[in-house]
């Protein structure tokens, strides 16, 4: 463990996010993305205010990859064991949203602590077109 202060660590945060958009990397994400004006004076009392719901929290998840085993096997599973995924090394990652494929990315370290830089944005069309081929 380190002796950092949750200051220092958003701070180290903050540089690695700043250094991300120097260099223009969401530029090319945010280029289809929705945009939504929830500042204080945008249609307050409308419907379609999304200032609403901005403070809903969700299950936000990274996966590494799946395998199906069998019951047996899980009971055999000690400490050193290796399950093996159905992902290969370096393919980038599903980030889920409530269990939902919404992007996704690659790991990235900044001070011993994992993150994710996102890669790839997934339309809602494609959303569509993955739930209908499971």
């Amino acid at each position: 463990m380190t002796d950092e202060t949750p200051e220092s660590m958003a701070d180290d945060w903050a540089q690695a996010l700043q250094e991300q958009s120097s260099k223009g990397v969401n530029d090319d994400l945010s280029a289809g993305a929705p945009h939504f004006d929830a500042s204080p004076g945008s249609a307050v009392n409308s419907p379609n205010d999304i200032s609403m719901v901005l403070d809903i929290p969700v299950q936000l998840s990274v996966e590494l990859g799946r395998t199906k085993v069998p019951i047996k096997y899980i009971l055999q599973l000690a400490q050193g064991s290796i399950v093996e995924l159905d992902a290969l090394a370096g393919e980038p990652m599903d980030v889920l949203v409530n269990g939902y494929l919404i992007a996704q990315g690659e790991v990235v370290v900044v001070n011993e602590k994992f993150g994710i830089r996102l890669t790839d944005i997934v339309t809602p069309s494609e959303r569509l077109r993955r739930l209908s081929r499971n």
